[in-house]
């Protein structure tokens, strides 16, 4: 099993050098890489320091912070290294670090209260898997930000027009959905009364994983911005929101959390009801 994750870690990350490869359109390079391929080896250069630290003392606390972290750092980097420095650009950088300034310290704490992300058991005492998740977070962090990295640093003096502005929308909207979700859950946990019970209020009452859709949604809105500085090739990285989706649903997201949460309430016919009952991730209006 080792080898096989170890295989999987070098796939995925040529994987992505490829599409920092065929996307780069800066025409820039970096210690003699394109600048796209570049910032993307210095975002798993961080990951894979973060994995020495945590492997060595076989912790998750600092994962999310880490990566929340790398996207400041590497969109500021983006700043610095473009031409020009627009207002279009300005709104893309900044809604980027307000999303990672917010989550990161957040995912923090709440790891911090709790004393442990359990998704983590099993991987922190395994250097493949964990080095697996920590590359899995390196492609995270370029994935979702290549729009926002591409668009700011090409230059584009045309004035905000319908799609930026739909995009912005869309940006709030989702930021609103997943901060709203998530100061629910919270206030939910830290009440006694509610000790080993599942939230079925608010916002989840009305989807089983709202801050999912959330998420999801500010990043589409941040394709969406970045749209309009994007052509050719740099298109690739409209992947975005496509990625963010499908890591969510189908990796390290729903089928973690069902997985847990089966265990612990899987025989519970009130779960069961709102697993049935309960859209998986867009809210229901009504």
């Amino acid at each position: 099993m080792g080898p096989k994750l170890v295989i999987t870690s070098i796939i995925i990350t040529a994987a992505v050098f490829a599409v920092a490869w065929m996307g780069d359109q800066t025409g820039s390079t970096l210690y003699g890489l394109p600048l796209m391929t570049a910032l993307a080896l210095g975002i798993f250069a961080v990951q894979w320091v973060g994995l020495i630290h945590a492997r060595l003392f076989e912790t998750e606390h600092y994962f999310d912070l880490v990566g929340s972290l790398t996207y400041i750092t590497v969109t500021v980097f983006a700043i610095q290294q473009a031409a020009e420095i627009g207002l279009r650009q300005q709104i893309i950088a900044g809604v980027v670090i307000v999303w990672a300034a917010r989550l990161g310290p957040f995912l923090f704490r709440r790891v911090q209260k709790a004393g442990e992300d359990r998704r983590f058991r099993k991987i922190k005492l395994s250097t493949p898997r964990f080095l697996v998740t920590w590359t899995l977070q390196g492609t995270w962090v370029f994935l979702t930000a290549g729009a926002a990295l591409a668009a700011i640093m090409t230059p584009n003096t045309a004035p905000l027009g319908t799609v930026f502005y739909v995009g912005a929308a869309m940006w709030v909207l989702g930021f609103a959905v997943e901060v709203i979700a998530d100061n629910q859950k919270s206030a939910f946990k830290a009440d006694p009364a509610n000790e080993n019970k599942f939230i079925t209020t608010g916002i989840w009452a009305r989807a089983q994983h709202p801050n999912y859709f959330g998420e999801i949604l500010l990043w589409a809105g941040v394709a969406v911005m970045a749209l309009p500085s994007l052509s050719g090739s740099a298109m690739i990285f409209l992947i975005s929101p496509v990625f963010v989706a499908v890591l969510l649903t189908r990796i390290s997201g729903v089928p973690l959390l069902r997985k847990t949460a089966g265990a612990r309430w899987g025989d519970d016919p009130g779960y069961q009801a709102y697993l049935k009952n309960t859209p998986l991730i867009i809210p229901r209006i009504f």
